[in-house]
């Protein structure tokens, strides 16, 4: 059985980084490589979600523009049609989503709030600590 996206926030925690959709690339450049994280959340009215901005959308702003990108709002080049999942879906789901649309971070919504993010690295963390839990389950169904 595939753990949820409520187990892995769980476990992992709700924080999520939030910006303004008036701060620059150059700033939020800061705030990626300040948090060691690869994506930010544009924050909109009370909670929702506006758009997110991922350490590769900065680098093909940057290739596609120059480094006078770095000076324009990220509300100038955010995604705004945010694939998000709910709190109730499987890790497989949320792999499957992420596979097809080729992203690495979908924030989770809550009654249309954002309520955490999971990146493919908490997805693949669980699917490895479930596999090692199969592999204990079954050693122990063999050795009787």
């Amino acid at each position: 059985m595939s753990t949820t996206v409520k187990s892995m926030l769980d476990s992992k925690g709700r924080n999520v980084v939030t910006v303004s959709p008036d701060e620059t690339l150059r700033q939020i450049a800061g705030i990626l490589n300040d948090r060691n994280i690869g994506a930010v959340i544009i924050a909109g009215m009370e909670g929702r979600i506006a758009g997110i901005f991922t350490e590769r959308d900065l680098v093909h702003c940057i290739a596609t523009k120059g480094v006078d990108a770095l000076e324009q709002p990220v509300k100038a080049v955010m995604t705004t049609s945010v694939q998000r999942c709910r709190e109730d879906q499987t890790a497989d789901e949320v792999m499957g989503m992420m596979t097809a649309g080729r992203f690495r971070h979908v924030p989770v919504e809550a009654d249309g709030k954002l309520s955490g993010i999971i990146s493919i690295g908490d997805v693949v963390k669980s699917r490895l600590r479930e596999v090692k839990i199969e592999a204990e389950q079954m050693k122990a169904y063999i050795a009787g």
